[in-house]
């Protein structure tokens, strides 16, 4: 019997990180509780060696690896790298928040890590049972993070809604995987597409699977009518976790749909257009409508991310590769803005207070001007104003549905992102027309200081410098593809 042993080069960063997050519980309990900053250095060293090892792997040539399951293209390895920014600065800005709240724990550290491995795995995905495997290890990390502070009945209640609804969304994703199966005969991605073309299987029963695959799909983008989770969650989560929840997990949610709906069922695009179209308007709808009435920053910024779930699905829409650069655009640029925002609500934040309400930014202006045009930038950016990167993003979806003659839709997208526009702008109003509710002043450490600078300077450059980005976003889809 000859055994073959796998490459093991396209996976070294997943298998990297799976050995450093046992070190990290290892040493962490070492280390005991005064001293957890080294396991906070250490994941930070961890997030850098990853980076590094899958920069020096990235070519523009697919690999395969583990039976044809693995996949290391130009496409997973930027959105792995990504992935390693956005995690290192949810870490920094969380750090002082989770400290204060007394849930800066070794596991904090290590569900964080796992989570970043399910993300790694969904990335590089080329078979159903490892798009399925890195899910649910995302999943169950986020999980037991929104719940993470055990004494909030707030935060244990929103993890009970987030699992029950997740675990609904996964039996969804695999009975309509398992009709798939049945039509094609197989689990691979390529192979499913393979069989598709040739007309192999029922066509019924893909169009049956398909449907399900794309109620799972709506649930990780947090699509309506697969939207209700979001709300509760990122509202009762502590704002540290909702950040994270909010911004790493959507580049894997990008990656999903690529690897599911694009690379695995292109060929049934006529199917899945119509569905996709009805995702899209249902959430710019119902997210920018409902967004209007709310109180709390948090809650108002999940249906914030429903509309902009809306806004993502245009680009998948367009069934090209214009469509799909610039969801990665978009995507990518939403995550910038979702750091900054998050980082600002913590920032207002102190030890036994909490800075939820929309209330909370009056007269920032007055407390803090730097701080206050940061949050202005970003405001006007998820709004879609030029000359912020926000408004490039929504200009590529844009074009793209109008390429792809879906006018209307344009048309639609347009009308919502102006009703959406009110709920950012009032908050710009409060910080500079506004009295300040408090006088307290803004006490923040130098790394966070230079990071949401840095954070909101870029939402400014990128959108008058989009090229570059917009540059390795159609690169990253035409070397993958």
């Amino acid at each position: 019997m000859n055994f073959i042993p796998p490459d093991f080069t396209p996976a070294y960063s997943e298998i990297f990180l799976l050995v450093m997050v046992c070190v990290v519980m290892l040493v962490d309990l070492a280390a005991g509780e005064k001293r957890r900053y080294i396991t906070y250095l250490l994941t930070q060293a961890i997030l850098l060696g990853c980076a590094f090892l899958t920069f020096i792997s990235f070519s523009a040539e697919t690999t395969y690896t583990f039976s044809g399951m693995f996949v290391d293209d130009a496409m997973a390895d930027i959105l792995k790298i990504m992935v390693y920014v956005t995690v290192s600065a949810v870490l920094i800005y969380s750090y002082t928040y989770v400290k204060e709240r007394g849930i800066l724990t070794g596991e904090f550290f290590s569900l964080i890590l796992f989570a970043t491995l399910g993300m790694m795995v969904m990335i590089s995905a080329s078979h159903f049972l490892t798009l399925y495997i890195g899910l649910e290890l995302l999943s169950l990390s986020l999980y037991v993070l929104v719940a993470l502070k055990r004494d909030s009945i707030v935060a244990t209640e929103a993890a009970m809604k987030f699992f029950v609804l997740g675990a609904l969304a996964s039996g969804f994703l695999l009975y309509g995987m398992s009709m798939v199966y049945g039509a094609t005969g197989s689990l691979h991605i390529n192979n499913v597409s393979e069989a598709i073309r040739n007309g192999v299987g029922n066509h019924e029963v893909l169009v049956v699977g398909l449907v399900f695959i794309v109620a799972g799909i709506g649930f990780k983008l947090s699509a309506v009518p697969f939207h209700m989770w979001a709300p509760d969650v990122y509202q009762g989560a502590p704002t540290a976790i909702t950040l994270f929840i909010g911004s790493a997990p959507k580049f894997a949610a990008f990656a999903f749909v690529m690897r599911l709906l694009i690379e695995g069922m292109g060929e049934m695009v006529a199917d899945w257009q119509g569905m996709l179209v009805i995702l899209a308007v249902l959430s710019m709808a119902v997210g920018n409508i409902a967004a209007i009435a709310q109180t709390n920053i948090k809650r108002m910024l999940a249906y914030s991310t429903i509309s902009h779930m809306g806004f993502l699905i245009l680009g998948f829409i367009s069934a090209d590769w214009n469509g799909y650069s610039s969801s990665l655009f978009y995507v990518i640029t939403y995550v910038l803005m979702t750091l900054g925002i998050f980082a600002m609500i913590m920032m207002l934040s102190r030890n036994g207070f909490e800075a939820e309400n929309i209330s909370d930014f009056k007269g920032l202006s007055k407390r803090n001007g730097w701080y206050a045009f940061m949050t202005m930038l970003i405001m006007f950016s998820l709004a879609g104003i030029p000359p912020m990167v926000g408004f490039y993003a929504k200009l590529a979806v844009l074009q793209a549905v109008v390429n792809a003659g879906f006018i209307w839709l344009a048309v639609t997208a347009v009308i919502f992102s102006l009703i959406g526009a009110f709920y950012y702008l009032r908050i710009v109003k409060f910080m500079y027309f506004d009295a300040p509710e408090t006088e307290d002043p803004i006490r923040v450490k130098s790394d966070v200081k230079v990071l949401i600078s840095a954070n909101g300077l870029a939402v400014l450059a990128l959108g008058i410098f989009p090229q570059p980005l917009m540059g390795l976003s159609l690169y990253a889809i035409q070397n993958s593809m």
